[in-house]
């Protein structure tokens, strides 16, 4: 029993997940203080759609709080860096999708990549927020370790997000020096993009996806609100919609072979 406390335990749901498929590869990205259970139904969608996927599980995250306060922002997207990198070995073609931060760090990789990312497809992403209160993150993440999680915000009654019921504040700071990286350099994205948005998000407010769709570049920026979710719609009500609609997206825009799309699409 002493061995384990060397290493955190993962989640049974936090492993990362890879499904092979056809040419055209997607990389699907968590959100902050989440893990791949949040993607994995979405992931199983695409794949059954004859895309290869994978969802990678973002360091600190899928174990424990005090883990992820010890990870910073180039961390994290040194994960889906590497796997980016994994995915066009395999696939003629990849886009990238992104839950919240996952948004965030799908958009850096537009940004800094280029010609290895063919569209992006985002859901409540962030890149800012009114929240007064991250004002006082600076000094108060060397006085308080963690606040109140922010997980779980998901309307549909019997879901579980598997995230933790803390919010660590060295990686929430770091978080915001992410989101000021990123809006520095949205002008550079030019890559197609769907943008998935709840009416009502108790994490993330609307400045955000307001930020991103006058930042981009994109000559394609489609904005789809979705009604029935909240921040955490990837399992939400709308779910099925993120699914079939990025499905179709991904195929029209970022694969070299049409008869995917489907007729009409």
């Amino acid at each position: 029993m002493g061995s384990m406390a060397h290493a955190p335990t993962l989640h049974p749901l936090a492993h990362p997940l890879a499904l092979d498929g056809g040419p055209t590869g997607v990389l699907l990205i968590h959100g902050f203080t989440g893990s791949p259970a949040s993607m994995t139904p979405w992931a199983r969608h695409l794949a059954a759609e004859g895309f290869t996927v994978r969802v990678p599980r973002l360091p600190g995250h899928g174990t424990t709080w005090q883990e992820l306060n010890r990870t910073r922002w180039q961390d994290w997207y040194a994960e889906v860096d590497r796997t980016l990198d994994e995915l066009r070995t395999r696939c003629d073609h990849v886009a990238v999708a992104g839950l919240s931060m996952g948004g965030t760090l799908a958009l850096r990789l537009a940004e800094q990549r280029p010609a290895d990312v063919d569209a992006i497809v985002l859901v409540n992403p962030a890149v800012s927020s009114t929240d007064r209160r991250l004002a006082a993150l600076p000094v108060l993440r060397h006085v308080v370790p963690s606040l109140a999680g922010i997980g779980n915000d998901i309307k549909k009654t019997g879901v579980e997000e598997s995230g933790y019921d803390r919010t660590p504040l060295h990686a929430l700071w770091s978080l915001t020096r992410l989101w000021a990286d990123v809006r520095a350099d949205l002008h550079r994205i030019m890559q197609p993009l769907l943008m998935f948005r709840s009416a009502v998000d108790h994490v993330v407010d609307p400045s955000s996806g307001r930020l991103v769709l006058a930042g981009v570049s994109s000559a394609v920026a489609i904005e789809v609100v979705l009604e029935d979710s909240f921040h955490v719609a990837t399992l939400d009500n709308d779910a099925p919609r993120i699914w079939e609609e990025s499905a179709a997206f991904v195929a029209r825009h970022a694969s070299s072979s049409p008869q995917e799309s489907g007729p009409g699409r």
